[in-house]
């Protein structure tokens, strides 16, 4: 079984508690940690751009991955969102069991 945690940033609180409730509420996601304040540096448009962002850590179960990628999209403020997946299949057993539960795996489901 493998488990997958979700990292996007976003640059408002209103959005971040937005994006993270749905897929809570929409049982795509078990939890949603959010990180308040980072400062993210990056090239946008040829240019360095430094802004105040903030950070979400998204755990969910790999069936779910194209509908977070899918609502995250659609949730998200900007252009092109970050969204990076990296998958897990270790961690404390009665853990991964609550992502488990917590996501709807049933694919049918919308």
């Amino acid at each position: 079984m493998t488990y997958i945690l979700v990292l996007t940033t976003t640059n408002t609180m209103e959005s971040a508690n937005k994006i993270a409730k749905t897929l809570v509420d929409e049982r795509v996601a078990a939890c949603v940690n959010i990180f308040p304040y980072i400062k993210s540096y990056y090239v946008w448009e040829g240019k360095t751009t430094v802004d105040d962002e903030i950070l979400l850590l998204i755990k969910s179960h790999n069936s779910m991955t194209q509908k977070l990628i899918q609502r995250i999209k659609e949730l998200h403020p900007y252009k092109i969102p970050e969204i990076i997946i990296i998958n897990f299949n270790e961690g404390f057993d009665k853990y991964l069991d609550w992502i488990k539960e917590s996501v709807t795996l049933d694919e049918n489901k919308d």
